[in-house]
């Protein structure tokens, strides 16, 4: 007899070893229920994962679960705010047992590792679709926003650029040397979190890569009404990506691909000796609006583009 729906939650879902001091009441009600500490806001986001969209079917459902909860912590990671607790919403085509215990384990040792609480969610009957609220804790007037850049500011980031994007191209077909790390990065990314906490004090606008250094740039441009220019030397690329590129010539790709989850945050010129993480300057903010790449020298208009639902 297949799983009923509470059966399938207990089994999988209430086997945690970490509890919030925030997390009133979790699973097991109608709500779950959180304190707030004073001096505090809230800071929320959700995510969707859709198979064939998001992810390739028949992904590793460990890996699917840790990218899952990866991606909203992510976003968290951004503002500087630290993971307090989830939600879980799970379309299921069926009741697989074996798939559930392995997406589970994935999603729940990432979630102990932040020591974040799944306190609750929804599971139905439809086509494979994941989704996650996540919920952090943020110094009230303190969080980390895209429309705070200041012209001025140089532009850093964290980890290697195109990492994942170069992931995506392995699974599509391309034949790297030296796969391993592109796609563990592509197939189990882990959120900046320790390094937002670390910049609130210090960055002015920062965001996290998921749809592309370039897009997301953009949306800081956009929201604080400036420019930026990046400089291509300062980019920081594998050999792996550095190998792609000059195999193909699609010098684009690191710019534009997705699924980094590394942070692009800007501080202001007398800030930036206080930065202690491990990041690399790659541009400065400007007061004329575009967004523009110093390539060898040679400047150049960069169009600000990356991936968007719905685009034709």
């Amino acid at each position: 007899m297949p799983l009923s729906e509470f059966a399938l939650i207990q089994r999988f879902f209430c086997n945690q070893n970490t509890k919030s001091k925030s997390t009133r009441i979790g699973i097991g009600d109608d709500c779950a229920l959180i304190a707030i500490p004073d001096g505090y806001e809230l800071a929320i986001t959700t995510d969707t994962m859709v198979e064939n969209v998001h992810f390739f079917a028949g992904t590793d459902p460990k890996d699917l679960g840790h990218k899952l909860l990866a991606v909203n912590l992510s976003d968290l990671a951004s503002m500087g705010a630290k993971p307090l607790s989830v939600t879980l919403a799970l379309a299921l085509p069926s009741v697989d047992e074996s798939w559930l215990a392995e997406f589970s384990s994935g999603f729940l040792a990432l979630a102990k590792r932040y020591s974040v609480d799944l306190i609750g969610g929804d599971t139905t009957s439809g086509p494979l679709t994941l989704t996650v609220q996540a919920l952090g804790l943020v110094p009230r007037g303190q969080a980390l926003l895209r429309s705070t850049a200041k012209a001025g500011d140089f532009i850093f980031m964290t980890g290697k650029l195109g990492q994942a994007g170069l992931g995506l191209k392995i699974r599509q077909g391309y034949n790297c040397s030296n796969p391993e790390a592109a796609l563990t990065r592509f197939n189990t990314p882990y959120p900046q979190v320790e390094t937002g906490l670390e910049l609130l004090e210090i960055a002015n606008a920062c965001i996290d890569i998921s749809d592309g250094l370039t897009g997301d740039l953009g949306h800081i441009l956009e929201q604080s009404q400036i420019g930026a220019c990046l400089d291509w030397d300062a980019l920081p690329l594998s050999e792996e990506v550095l190998a792609y590129i000059q195999a193909t010539g699609d010098w684009t790709m690191p710019l534009v691909a997705g699924d980094d989850y590394e942070l692009c945050f800007t501080v202001s010129p007398e800030k930036a000796a206080k930065l202690t993480i491990d990041c690399q300057k790659i541009g400065i903010i400007q007061s004329e609006s575009g967004l523009r790449l110093n390539k060898s020298g040679r400047i150049q208009p960069l169009q600000v583009k990356g991936f968007e639902h719905f685009s034709i």
